[in-house]
């Protein structure tokens, strides 16, 4: 099973400058070195968070996997719904627990909270062609293809959408 654990502000700023036991410390639950080598993603999420407050209830959490505690990778969505009621998801696991199903079970709890949410209409993923862990994660959950997007940094994206 999954849990979510919050990365508020302080530990995202604590991330940030590699201070693991403050990160842990502000976040409640102690984080993993995985965690401070996505350094790139809590810039980009406490700005975020920085311009609407709003939006950390939706991005910036750590992935744990219980029983046990040890904390697998991270999930969350990349913001609130938008004027459509869309979201995207976006998970990634540790290298050192690839290939057990932590992914699938942080795309489970993803999706089980956006079935609860009424604002939430569309789960969107967008998922390079290259990336066959990811479009196999998103598999058997009833997502359907629906149009590619060319991303600055990240390249060709194949889009796929859910609903609710």
């Amino acid at each position: 099973m999954i849990r979510f654990v919050r990365l508020p502000p302080a530990a995202l700023d604590a991330l940030i400058a590699g201070d693991l036991p403050a990160a842990g410390a502000a976040a409640g639950h102690p984080l993993s070195e995985f965690l401070v080598s996505e350094r790139w993603l809590w810039e980009i999420r406490r700005e975020q968070i920085a311009r609407d407050p709003a939006s950390a209830e939706w991005v910036a959490r750590a992935a744990v996997a219980e029983p046990g505690g040890m904390v697998v990778g991270h999930a969350g969505f990349h913001g609130p719904p938008d004027a459509d009621g869309r979201v995207e998801v976006g998970y990634s696991v540790d290298p050192a627990y690839r290939r057990r199903g932590y992914a699938k079970q942080m795309l489970a709890a993803l999706l089980e909270r956006a079935r609860r949410e009424p604002a939430v209409r569309v789960v969107r993923a967008s998922i390079s062609p290259a990336n066959v862990a990811s479009l196999a994660t998103i598999a058997g959950f009833g997502f359907e293809r629906v149009g590619e997007q060319w991303d600055e940094q990240d390249g060709l994206e194949l889009l796929f959408e859910w609903r609710p």
